[in-house]
């Protein structure tokens, strides 16, 4: 029996069990005018420093209309300040063990491996951040949000500071991602769940229709700084089962870099295929599974100067943390119970886990909330995992949780949120049956606040949607498909089936 995709989904789902505390209100500081100049030291310092709520460098906020004949871009680079905030790359086996390193890398260096193979991870000096207090820290994001200053009316770089902060705001490659909708799925949960508090973080709803995006301005920005400093940097490559491919693709165009794209043959959807080439990328259509293009794509950037953009390259989680930072300022800074995140390679709950964390260690709130992690639909392509020590990692000091969905139970979860008036893709379709699975099983409460990623755009999936409500999935029920009703160009026929609906309705 031939799968609808190529293999069983089986979404591995894992769960991080903070203690549960009250929810509490909090008190933003609403400060309007947070500019000021600052410097210091290159190298990372480690002496104790008094925290302050003098805010570093921000020139969102507080100032007039910019010239007529300036744009967003010249008026940040007319506006730019320097601070001393500093980020590198450590061996992740640094983060795992939390022993001291003498390894590091400068992160406009081009590396992806320590030196033992391992994977590496963007350390920031956590000692320069903490002289800001949680206040501090939360008042400036907020007060960045909906902006068009130049780069912080990205959801991504409005936290530029905990991202890549010593990148010059000229050198970043943004289309203003992020500040995704969260939505309160009010229907889908009392419907099918019971649960009055289920929110969906539609991060589809972005320039090119998925997550990607957040990682992926960061990426590229790096590139183009790199680019700038003469460094031997001629493309940026990746290997993709569709959503990254579309991301680097875009974001390469936007700042005139050529993209090359790895994408196996005939297992992508064409709605996935075509962004890379109408963005002008060098597509290789390669017969071979999403493995065999990462192993390709490693040995072609280990010989050319291309740049590798999948996520065994760190940057990436960076941008896509964000979206942790994001959450709890749509509920004002109040952690909800559970947040669950489809994933395909396993990194999407590191991001997760180092947003919320970092958001925990610098005292913007005051725990984590749990987290689980499912497995893309069609990115299970993916056998070997780059990011699955990072997923262990997560796991091991979350008190993690694993949950299993087929695909047909995804297919009809789909289904299911897409009559409450969603439209969502395969990914949040696992998600979806892992909360289902989670709340039958006592774990999820119906009272806990709840969100759901959504990864990517359900119109990028709109052939399987047509085939689950057409029935031409074979091996499936499709239990909840929803075809369209033949009927005769004639009133009375057209009368009587509306009359019979009516009757259900």
């Amino acid at each position: 029996m031939t799968s609808y995709y190529p293999s069983l989904i089986r979404a591995r789902v894992s769960v991080v069990r903070p203690k549960i505390t009250a929810r509490r209100p909090v008190k933003v500081d609403c400060r309007r005018t947070l500019v000021v100049k600052c410097s210091g030291s290159p190298s990372f310092t480690s002496k104790n420093s008094p925290m302050t709520t003098s805010p570093p460098p921000d020139s969102a906020t507080g100032k007039s209309r910019r010239p007529a004949d300036e744009n967003i871009r010249d008026e940040a680079r007319r506006r730019s300040s320097t601070h001393n905030f500093k980020a590198r790359y450590v061996p992740f086996s640094f983060v795992q063990n939390g022993s001291p390193t003498e390894e590091s890398y400068s992160l406009d260096e081009i590396v992806y491996r320590s030196r033992s193979g391992g994977l590496l991870d963007v350390e920031h000096d956590m000692e320069a951040l903490r002289r800001y207090d949680g206040s501090y820290w939360r008042a400036l994001f907020d007060s960045r949000v909906g902006k068009t200053t130049w780069p912080y009316g990205s959801g991504v770089w409005s936290k530029k500071e905990w991202v890549l902060p010593e990148i010059d705001s000229d050198d970043i490659v943004s289309a203003f991602e992020g500040n995704s909708n969260l939505f309160w799925a009010e229907r889908f949960g009392k419907q099918f769940l019971g649960m009055n508090d289920l929110w969906v973080k539609h991060c589809g709803i972005s320039h090119t229709g998925s997550f990607k995006d957040l990682g992926m301005t960061v990426l590229v920005s790096q590139v183009n700084r790199l680019r700038k400093m003469n460094r031997p940097v001629v493309g940026v490559g990746c290997a993709s089962t569709g959503d990254t491919s579309a991301a680097l693709s875009a974001y390469c165009a936007a700042a005139g870099i050529p993209s090359i794209v790895f994408l196996p043959a005939n297992k992508i959807s064409m709605a996935q295929l075509v962004q890379p080439v109408a963005n002008g990328a060098f597509v290789l259509s390669i017969d071979t599974d999403f493995d065999g293009c990462m192993k390709l794509i490693r040995e072609v950037t280990a010989e050319l100067p291309i740049y590798l953009a999948n996520s065994l390259n760190s940057l990436r989680l960076e941008g896509q943390k964000t979206a942790a930072i994001e959450i709890l300022q749509q509920f004002d800074w109040e952690v909800p119970d559970w947040v669950i995140v489809p994933g395909g390679n396993l990194g999407n709950i590191y991001a997760f886990y180092k947003g919320f964390k970092m958001c925990k260690d610098l005292g913007l709130v005051d725990r984590i909330p749990r987290l689980a992690e499912t497995t893309f639909a069609s990115a299970i392509q993916i056998g070997d995992p780059v990011s699955i020590d990072r997923a262990v990692f997560a796991l091991k000091n979350s008190n993690g949780i694993v949950e299993e969905a087929t695909e047909e139970e995804l297919m009809d979860a789909m289904a299911m949120a897409d009559s409450t008036g969603m439209f969502i893709c395969p990914h949040t379709g696992v998600a979806l049956t892992a909360l289902t699975k989670l709340k039958n099983g006592g774990v999820i409460g119906a009272t806990d606040r709840t969100v759901v990623v959504s990864t990517a755009h359900g119109l990028k999936f709109t052939q399987s949607k047509i085939d689950y409500h057409s029935r031409e999935i074979k091996y499936m029920a499709c239990r909840f498909a929803n075809p369209p009703v033949q009927v005769s160009a004639e009133f009375s026929a057209v009368m009587d089936v509306l009359q019979r609906y009516l009757k259900k309705a």
